[in-house]
């Protein structure tokens, strides 16, 4: 029953803005640990950003500055801003749900985003 639905990629131009939504269902995401990952053409799967159920972020290196990740807990919504977008951030965009008590993460289908002139 647990359910992650990303929304919000498409075509944009370098330097351009784009946000991003994770809309969750089927599970307390108020406590959960949620993250955006995201996947380019022939490589692995990264990490972007995290955020915790107090709020703490973390982002990596290659984003921080220009995306900005924020929950919105009455809403169930996971967010990522992001800004200054360049050709390197062409990807396939990932919602991801940590709990302590599931075996797994649990993955939204993603959202495909294409920083292009």
């Amino acid at each position: 029953q647990v359910q992650l639905v990303e929304s919000g990629g498409g075509l944009v131009q370098p330097g351009g803005s784009l946000r991003l939504s994770c809309l969750a269902s089927g599970f307390t995401f108020s406590t959960s640990v949620m993250s955006w990952y995201r996947q380019a053409p022939g490589k692995e799967r990264e990490l972007v950003a995290t955020i915790t159920n107090t709020g703490s972020t973390n982002y990596a290196d290659s984003v921080k500055g220009r995306f900005t990740i924020s929950r919105d807990n009455f809403k169930k919504t996971l967010y990522l801003q992001m800004n200054s977008l360049k050709p390197e951030d062409t990807a396939v965009y990932y919602c991801q749900a940590i709990r302590a008590a599931w075996g797994r993460p649990y993955w939204g289908p993603g959202t495909q985003v294409t920083v292009s002139s």
